[in-house]
């Protein structure tokens, strides 16, 4: 098959990349005289915490090929931190598997789980893009909905849940997670909940789904998903971790050790020691507190309005137009956004606004929507 077949079926099977549709929007907010800010995208631009630097230096000298599995004293950091900071209890580290980043496990999932042309896989409304691109590329259908009602009488094979979420930063809570977990074993449905933010809520506090009061003491039927790319700035490490049903853990693990979806041992290790320190993530939520705050008064001083935005690193922010009109006017004022429509047809009046740039940049935001 030659690269133009190739091109040309991937293009089909996929939408389009998101930020590539916002090319010259990017492009217009460069040409300002002070730089562009870019506000569009998640990524940390603090140090990587000491502990961690540390951990994968002493470990570096690591000549032989890591596990797929990871030691058991890796995967129980991750038990550990689940009870200390999320109350998840019960949990074995048998039940963890390493991941290389939260994307490439939800980009994996329904293949590496088998499913396919007969399988649903449920997203929320707005979502990740992630989770529709990892199912279409599987074969599955795909439903996006809040609301479990809708799906009537059909049993998906596979529910994503994410809170706080991505993009719009609400957090479900207790009671909305139980319904959801109840509904998800009634039907035989695994339940998949990306909780990488789950550190971070303003106004609510966000709660696993494998904490006790939600899952009644058993994992049966769910996993989590945790990330440290954010909590601890290891983006460039490429850590995560998924957690839950003993099952479905030895399952996807017997499939990645066929594949070799390994993270590095000096990685392992970084990851065991960012869980074992709860100081800098404390530090890293005060930072983005400060950034949350000033970003947030800025644009409700120049006539934006904030939706939800009780936890994650974003604000839902909207002008009540189309998205793409105000992606243009921010460009024009060298601010790059991520425009609503990326995460779904409900989000096209939105805008998705990272507190994740420094504090120079943010100033910058506030300076520019000032004089506008």
């Amino acid at each position: 098959m030659g690269a133009g077949s190739v091109d040309r079926r991937v293009s089909g099977r996929f939408p389009d990349f998101p930020w590539d549709t916002i090319a010259a929007a990017k492009r217009r907010a460069g040409e300002h005289p002070d730089g562009i800010v870019d506000l569009s995208i998640g990524t940390p631009v603090d140090p990587t915490p000491a502990v961690a630097r540390e951990a994968l230096v002493a470990a570096a000298d690591a000549p032989g090929y890591p596990t797929v599995l990871g030691p058991v004293a890796v995967r129980q950091a991750a038990v550990d931190w689940l009870e200390r900071s999320a109350g998840v209890t019960g949990l074995d580290a048998d039940q963890v598997l390493l991941t290389v980043g939260s994307k490439e496990l939800i980009a994996n999932l329904p293949t590496q789980l088998g499913l396919g042309t007969d399988d649903t896989v449920v997203i929320p409304e707005l979502a990740y893009p992630t989770y529709e691109v990892g199912a279409r590329h599987a074969g599955c259908r795909v439903v996006a909905t809040d609301s479990t009602l809708s799906l009537g009488p059909q049993s998906p094979a596979l529910v994503y849940v994410n809170s706080p979420a991505n993009p719009h930063g609400r957090v479900l809570g207790p009671d909305h997670l139980r319904k959801l977990v109840a509904w998800t074993r009634e039907r035989g449905a695994l339940l998949v909940s990306d909780e990488c933010y789950l550190e971070f809520g303003w106004e609510a506090e966000p709660v696993s789904v494998l904490h006790p009061d939600v899952c009644g003491g058993s994992h049966e039927g769910l996993l989590a998903v945790h990330s440290l790319s954010k909590r601890s700035n290891l983006a460039g490490y490429r850590t995560a971790f998924v957690a839950g049903d003993r099952a479905v853990v030895a399952e996807l693990l017997a499939v990645r050790k066929h594949l070799g979806f390994m993270v590095p041992t000096p990685v392992q290790h970084a990851l065991a020691a960012a869980l074992g320190d709860d100081e800098h993530v404390r530090l890293q939520k005060e930072v983005y507190a400060g950034r949350r705050d000033v970003l947030r008064r800025a644009f409700e001083g120049a006539g934006w309005r904030i939706d939800h935005s009780e936890g994650s690193l974003y604000l839902w922010a909207t002008r009540d137009e189309p998205c793409r009109t105000s992606i243009d006017w921010l460009a024009e004022r060298g601010i790059l956004a991520a425009p609503g429509d990326f995460y779904g047809p409900a989000g096209a009046r939105h805008v998705r606004l990272s507190f994740m740039a420094s504090d120079e940049r943010i100033a910058a935001v506030v300076a520019r929507l000032d004089v506008s």
